[in-house]
């Protein structure tokens, strides 16, 4: 008997699968429990369908991400904060500012995107990693100054 696996069950298989299984264990257990759900021609055809629409949606999400990983290395953001000797800051500049400034330019980036490994807490030009999308990223210049 063909199933189409609703959840991932160990030793079995994932969830989408199309996996042969004994009849016994699939009308008794499977079925019943929600797990799956027998694989008739209609329900493949519109497996197949699903499987379709969602990859059109995953290469709309990377081609945008690309082009707004485009725009986004072409930004240079400037922050002015309060410094004493040396140019250490009286606080940092983190994450969190990073993403609340794009989201100021237009950007829709939230701010576990930013690849920050710790908060800026010195004056300087720094170069951070902003994650877009799965294997798309931007660099983006960050430009912080002492304020006058």
């Amino acid at each position: 008997m063909k199933v189409i696996l609703k959840e991932d069950i160990p030793g079995l298989g994932e969830k989408g699968e199309i996996k042969e299984v004994a009849p016994g264990y699939g009308r008794n257990l499977l079925i019943p429990k929600g797990l799956a759900e027998e694989a008739t021609p209609g329900r493949l055809k519109e497996l197949q369908h699903q499987e379709q629409v969602l990859k059109r949606k995953k290469q709309r999400l990377l081609e945008e991400s690309q082009v707004q990983a485009e725009r986004l290395a072409q930004q240079e953001l400037r922050f002015r904060l309060a410094a004493g000797e040396g140019g250490r800051l009286f606080g940092s500049v983190t994450a969190a500012d990073i993403a609340g400034e794009l989201q100021r330019l237009g950007f829709n980036v939230d701010k576990k995107k930013v690849i920050l490994e710790e908060p800026i807490k010195a004056t300087g030009r720094y170069e951070i990693t902003v994650k877009l999308y799965s294997g798309v990223q931007a660099e983006v210049v960050v430009e912080v100054e002492e304020e006058s």
